[in-house]
């Protein structure tokens, strides 16, 4: 009666065995799809802020190329007049005084715009590092998604084919998108130039 109940008893333990295993998959599926939601959602806010800061380094550099052209325009301006006080030299002093009081004027005018443009290529130019900044962790949110996404997968699979070697490459997958998801969070300098070439 014994022997016969042994065959039942290691079904049950099997079934048992599957059972946990089937729940732990469920448990790594579970955590690993709200750690790639949570990447998704950041690597979204990210990029808005890289197409805001993208944006503002456009909006700078133009500002700084009017400032140029109006300090052309003043510089120009200085020339002419110099050349029309050069071309008149019987104008009247009250004439040449109103003349000197605009190159004077125009010289002020080209140096204003010059202080100016400093400031503005400094900020276009802040904007532009910000951008390269943020462009690093986008890329690890994109790698930690894509390998997030394989582990999914490959834990899927293994709920279905029991081969437990390939929930281990899953496991790896799930290592290595939760490394680069943790760089994107904690603004660590992790950057896979390989990786982020193969996604892009």
């Amino acid at each position: 009666m014994p022997e016969t109940l042994d065959p039942i008893q290691d079904e049950v333990q099997d079934h048992a065995r599957d059972s946990r295993f089937n729940g732990f998959i469920a448990l790594f599926v579970a955590v690993v799809a709200t750690f790639m939601a949570l990447c998704n959602v950041k690597d979204g806010n990210v990029v808005q802020a890289m197409q805001q800061s993208q944006a503002k380094a456009v909006d700078q550099w133009a500002f700084y190329q009017s400032k140029s052209t109006k300090q052309h325009i003043a510089e120009n301006a200085v020339e002419m007049l110099r050349v029309q006080l050069d071309m008149s030299p019987g104008l009247k002093p009250e004439a040449r005084a109103r003349v000197e009081a605009r190159i004077a004027a125009q010289e002020a005018a080209g140096k204003k715009y010059e202080k100016e443009k400093e400031q503005i290529k400094a900020e276009a130019e802040q904007a532009a590092k910000d951008y390269e900044a943020m462009n690093v962790h986008d890329d690890q949110f994109d790698l930690a998604e894509a390998c997030l996404s394989v582990a999914v997968a490959l834990a899927g699979v293994t709920a279905l084919t029991r081969k437990r070697w390939l929930f281990a490459v899953a496991g790896v997958f799930a290592s290595i998108g939760l490394v680069f998801g943790l760089a994107g969070f904690l603004h660590w300098n992790l950057h896979s130039d390989l990786m982020a070439k193969l996604l892009g």
